[in-house]
């Protein structure tokens, strides 16, 4: 992680843009997908935390955006720092307890990477449904506890209630008649693509563990991001079957190959230090060998 002025100091509960490698290009991916359907619109960022989305979605035209995090120190920071952003506000309040805020009083609200936190999900969510104005959306995200936890091994200390996708779905379908779902994972992927025009479809392919080529991105979602309207009408029709996202330093390369050098750099005084061991092992047998023959030779003197 690198160091940035007034960075809040990395927890593991909440994200902050410090952060590299492959959790950084998680969570702003949730927010760029979520710009192109913010703009012009009254937007709830719930669970905003460093504040870091809220400022993307408001710098990418957003009507107006409300952050709203239950951690003073982060709405303090968000405040701080992204403050002077144009129609962008922060409030400190717990989201699953939002009674103070009007009905019906936002087109779209985002809330990534917050329902496994909290053990209230259903009046979260009720919460949502009651603030969302008529052709309102909401999207929310999740791990998958089977591919996050079960398959991994892993335990995040700060989730208190983790879903598997049935009931991540039966808990959205109870409230929302309209739902759509879209699986995150990052992929290592070769990309071939036209630069003189803009991508219109895309095509996938994976071999498969068997080594068979199958068609699509045939991998276990890590995540879900939910697409939730109390109309059918109101959910965006899909831009694409797939939706890409990157930063043009290559991050993750930088540190992909800063690593690589790192290993083989390592690898090259390793076979030195080898080539030096070898080397003494061969001194010290000859030395032994000597002092045989010496031994040899005294004692038949």
């Amino acid at each position: 992680m690198t160091s940035e002025p007034d960075a809040l100091p990395f927890t593991g509960e909440r994200f902050t843009p410090e952060c590299v490698r492959e959790i950084w290009y998680e969570h702003q991916h949730r927010y760029a997908f979520a710009a192109a359907h913010a703009r012009g619109r009254r937007v709830l960022d719930a669970a905003c935390g460093e504040g870091y989305g809220s400022a993307l979605l408001a710098a990418g035209g957003a009507g107006h955006v409300l952050g709203i995090d239950i951690d003073p120190a982060s709405i303090a920071h968000a405040r701080r720092r992204y403050g002077n952003e144009a129609g962008l506000r922060f409030e400190q309040a717990d989201v699953t307890a939002l009674d103070h805020l009007p009905a019906a009083s936002f087109d779209l609200v985002v809330s990534f990477e917050t329902l496994e936190h909290v053990e209230a999900q259903e009046r979260l969510l009720d919460g949502f449904v009651r603030l969302l104005a008529p052709g309102g959306l909401l999207m929310v995200s999740t791990p998958d506890k089977r591919t996050y936890s079960d398959e991994s091994g892993f335990r995040n200390e700060h989730h208190v209630r983790e879903l598997y996708r049935p009931e991540f779905e039966a808990m959205l379908r109870a409230r929302f008649p309209a739902l759509r779902l879209l699986g995150q994972k990052l992929l290592f992927q070769s990309v071939l693509f036209d630069p003189d025009l803009p991508p219109q479809h895309a095509q996938a392919c994976t071999f498969g563990r068997d080594g068979a080529l199958q068609a699509g991105l045939n991998y276990p979602p890590l995540y879900y991001l939910a697409l939730c309207a109390a109309d059918p009408a109101s959910l965006p029709l899909p831009a694409a079957a797939v939706h890409l996202f990157g930063d043009a330093a290559e991050s993750v390369y930088s540190h992909y190959n800063d690593e690589v050098r790192k290993h083989i750099r390592a690898g090259h005084l390793l076979a030195e230090q080898d080539r030096r061991l070898e080397a003494l092992e061969a001194e010290l047998a000859a030395a032994r060998a000597r002092i045989q023959e010496l031994e040899k030779r005294e004692s038949q003197a």
